[in-house]
């Protein structure tokens, strides 16, 4: 049950919900603007596979890894795709016009820290001490 618990499928289960819940609120679809934000997302993911793959290091949430990213997009964002799943949610809800998806958002971010993000900042932290605290001093968490 590991497969459960890893970014996409709370992705996958916010954009579910938000899909299906009729809470609407009065926005209006906005397609065009929505798919401007899943490209950027798409961009974000593909930038970060680069440069996981670059630099032979695990992608997969609650492995250890086994080099520090500090280049390529991860010099803007120490969680670009956490970012884009973030980006995702709210392309995906833009287009559908779906008022419920932008507000599941900050949820999202949320379980997205507390499930991975801080464990994965631990573990990069004990492995990579004063060399990832001044990546952290340096490069903002999201954007």
């Amino acid at each position: 049950m590991k497969w459960i618990d890893l970014p996409p499928v709370w992705t996958i289960a916010a954009l579910v919900l938000a899909k299906s819940l009729p809470i609407d609120a009065g926005l209006a679809k906005a397609p065009t603007f929505g798919g401007i934000v899943l490209c950027v997302a798409a961009a974000l993911i593909g930038a970060s596979l680069v440069e996981f793959a670059r630099v032979k290091t695990t992608v997969i949430p609650h492995q250890d890894p086994s080099a520090l990213i500090t280049s390529g997009i991860f010099r803007l964002s120490r969680n670009p795709i956490y970012l884009a799943d973030l980006l995702i949610l709210a392309g995906f809800s833009l287009i559908w016009g779906k008022f419920i998806g932008l507000v599941l958002v900050p949820v999202l971010g949320f379980v997205l820290i507390t499930r991975f993000i801080a464990g994965e900042e631990a573990r990069l932290h004990a492995r990579f001490g004063p060399e990832y605290a001044a990546y952290c001093a340096r490069t903002r968490r999201w954007i």
